[in-house]
């Protein structure tokens, strides 16, 4: 398959490399530079060349600069007998100009090599890993760089050529570099003003000196940290801390992010609250991923009944009871609800108030309780938990016309005649299918030239067909420009006027569905009051530790983000709850390395990692791997034969950078994949992995498959054939 992103020639970039490395290696034995720069030869040459020095000042010090620049830009040992020689030479003044500029000026000639030569191909193939290494050297990588220049053990070569390998700006490098290695610098010209006392280099660096520049390389890391409990105790400064604390952790909001932070702070024996204005299980148990998927299972069903004929079943029939399905919804919520009941987690150690929760200072929450009395909390730390709510478009008349979002659709007890569903998104496309399949006259819009805009175009066609032959009317390219209504009561006349280039189009609704995404919840529990940023995105803004400008506050799940998913919001819960609790002896950044998801339209698609889109995007070299669920015996006797398993590798490795799925039962299949990326398992592992005949599973094993036989070793394989005839003959 073909790579995906520009390959920019890396065989012209290991060719200059191993060019670059020969003549060094050539020059280096041919002027034998290994004998020249030894302590012994500059000893026994010292007065001759203070005697050129002499004689021609100007024309010595500009070849020694030069010779200087060159030896440290192609990294030749014996940096440190020429920086004696420039003492021994030039005295300390002249010296340490010399060598000090000559120095600098050689480290970034050699960054800038490391940096044309070797840095796209290591970007390439660790981006992902490298990505918060790249974080880190954009914010604080000249911090790091000056301690690595002020303490002379570290070799100078090997941080050239690793910092150019990073994204650190060449200036701030070269200035870095001129500030960070002066003391050593210093230290040794005038080590060599003194050449005779010096019998080796254990002399010039002794271990009082060693220490002396260990304390100064980590100096910067010392003042980060005083200047960082600056600013917390100035952000901490108008608030009065409480003398204890009542509690070790309040959480705020009861969803699965707030839910797991207050069960783990239980089960490690933290006294905890746990604090929820509305239902516990927030949107995913009553609004969003339970009700829908119960909502989908009825619709499906009703879809394969009216498919069963081709089952060889006759006369099947299913009569839709909205009613019913709705009420079912409802049970099933009602039977999921016991585990994130108040009884449930009042059981597990947590206390839980069911009221509105208000942050007054860093340490306090105060709580309105369900009849109207206050209650004040002293805690130590705080999560905050609050989710998000769907986002409703400024469409001009769409108050006034009405409209559902996905929180209040389960409200609903007749089946709409004539649905419109804004958005085209993963929750769109999944309530559009289904509401199609139980019998409503669905038209969708979507402003962007295609569905599930996140996934491949090839995607996003398959889901597209998907929903237009269940009957959706699919407007793809479409914006809605207003709402307008005629009449009054039920007999109103109501309709959404969409726009596409500069035709206009009205399509009239029963009922208006906003599907167009979730904004998190920042108002109204004390963000304003306490001077919490957000993000770009409108989230909370914290730090890689989820951490606010307060360190003890904390935030996970959708108000935080990167991502809106019930199992990320899980998953950043147990960063927070143990930052929060165990941070002072050791805090961990939440890992997003590895994040699965799924949209249950059917067909499923799954996704985990890269996307070939994404790649093309980004520059990264991938190679592609698919293999056509058509062709998997299990899907063809289920009658559900459509689909792939995408698969996107290193280039000629079987290391997985990617995965998508669209098929039945695509979100199951995934796990494998994610399991594999999670523990560094390569393609080669899956395939050697047995999978139960017949099961949808093997498709992962026949991805892995064809990944190998596009590597099969031809050559090899063409003496084996040979081996073959010749045991025939």
């Amino acid at each position: 398959m073909p790579d995906a992103g520009p390959r920019k020639s890396p065989w012209l970039r290991w060719l200059a490399v191993a060019i670059v490395a020969l003549l060094a290696v050539w020059a280096y034995r041919h002027y034998q530079l290994g004998t020249l720069l030894t302590l012994d030869t500059l000893k026994s040459s010292r007065e001759s060349l203070r005697a050129l020095v002499e004689q021609r000042p100007w024309q010595t010090g500009g070849l020694f600069f030069l010779i200087y620049v060159v030896a440290t830009a192609l990294s030749f040992p014996g940096a440190l007998v020429l920086t004696l020689a420039a003492g021994a030479m030039f005295g300390f003044g002249w010296g340490l100009v010399l060598v000090s500029f000559a120095s600098s000026l050689g480290a970034l000639l050699a960054f800038l090599a490391s940096r044309y030569l070797l840095r796209d191909a290591v970007q390439t193939r660790f981006g992902k890993t490298l990505a918060p290494v790249n974080e880190g050297i954009a914010r604080d990588g000249w911090l790091y760089l000056l301690t690595l220049r002020l303490v002379p053990l570290f070799p100078f070569w090997l941080v050239n050529l690793l910092m150019g390998l990073t994204t650190i700006g060449a200036a701030r490098y070269y200035a870095v570099s001129q500030v960070g290695m002066l003391p050593g610098t210093a230290v040794f010209v005038n080590a060599g003003t003194q050449l005779a006392g010096i019998q080796k280099s254990s002399d010039i660096l002794s271990p009082a000196l060693l220490l002396s520049f260990v304390l100064l390389g980590i100096f910067p890391l010392i003042a980060k940290a005083i200047v960082s409990a600056l600013q917390r105790r100035k952000v901490y400064a108008r608030w009065q801390k409480p003398a204890s604390f009542e509690r070790n952790l309040v959480v705020i909001g009861a969803g699965a992010g707030g839910l797991v932070s207050a069960y783990i702070a239980a089960a490690v024996k933290a006294k905890v609250t746990l604090i929820e204005s509305q239902r516990m299980g927030g949107d995913c148990l009553n609004y969003g991923c339970v009700p829908s998927k119960a909502l989908i299972k009825s619709a499906r069903l009703a879809h394969q009944i009216g498919q069963a004929e081709k089952l060889g079943l006759r006369d099947a029939q299913g009569r839709v009871d909205f009613a019913a399905v709705m009420a079912r919804v409802q049970r099933v919520i009602a039977d999921i609800a016991p585990h994130d009941s108040v009884e449930r987690y009042t059981g597990l150690g947590v206390e839980v108030l069911q009221g509105h929760a208000t942050m007054t200072s860093p340490w306090t929450v105060s709580v309105r309780l369900a009849d109207g009395s206050l209650r004040t909390l002293t805690t130590k730390n705080i999560v905050i938990a609050a989710g998000a709510r769907p986002f409703v478009p400024p469409i001009p008349g769409l108050a006034d016309v009405g409209f559902m979002t996905s929180d209040t659709l389960w409200e609903l007890k007749e089946l709409p005649r004539r649905l419109v569903v804004l958005g085209g998104g993963p929750i769109g496309c999944e309530l559009a299918q289904a509401f199609a399949r139980l019998g409503s006259q669905v038209t969708q819009v979507e402003m962007l030239p295609r569905v599930m805009s996140r996934e491949d175009p090839e995607v996003s066609e398959l889901v597209a067909q998907a929903l237009r032959a269940d009957g959706v009317d699919l407007l793809t390219g479409h914006a809605a420009v207003r709402a307008e209504r005629e009449g009054e009561g039920a007999g109103a006349r109501r309709r959404l006027i969409v726009k596409q280039g500069e035709t206009e189009r009205a399509v009239e609704f029963d009922v208006l569905l906003c599907a167009v995404g979730r904004t998190p919840r920042v108002e109204g529990y004390g963000l304003e009051t306490l001077g919490i940023p957000l993000s770009p995105r409108k989230t909370v803004q914290t730090d890689d530790y989820l951490q606010t400008i307060y360190p003890n506050i904390f935030a996970v799940g959708d108000v935080a983000g990167p991502f809106q998913f019930t199992h990320t919001a899980a998953h950043q819960a147990w960063y927070a709850a143990v930052n929060a609790l165990f941070g002072r002896f050791k805090r961990f950044k939440a890992d997003y390395s590895v994040i699965p998801w799924a949209t249950f339209t059917d067909p499923e698609v799954a996704r985990v990692g890269l996307s070939e889109t994404e790649a093309k995007e980004k520059g990264i070299a991938v190679e592609v791997t698919r293999y056509g669920i058509d062709d998997l015996d299990r899907a063809i006797a289920d009658g559900v034969a459509r689909g792939f398993v995408k698969v996107l590798t290193v280039p000629g490795k079987d290391r997985i950078l990617g995965v998508t799925i669209v098929g039945e039962h695509a979100g199951d299949l995934l796990a494998e994949y994610v399991l594999a990326m999670k523990h560094g398992l390569g393609l080669n592992k899956i395939l050697g992995t047995i999978h139960t005949y017949p099961t949808l599973s093997e498709a992962n094993k026949y991805a892995a498959g064809e990944w190998k036989r596009a590597h099969a070793p031809q050559r090899l394989l063409a003496w084996v054939q040979r081996y073959h005839d010749w045991e025939r003959s």
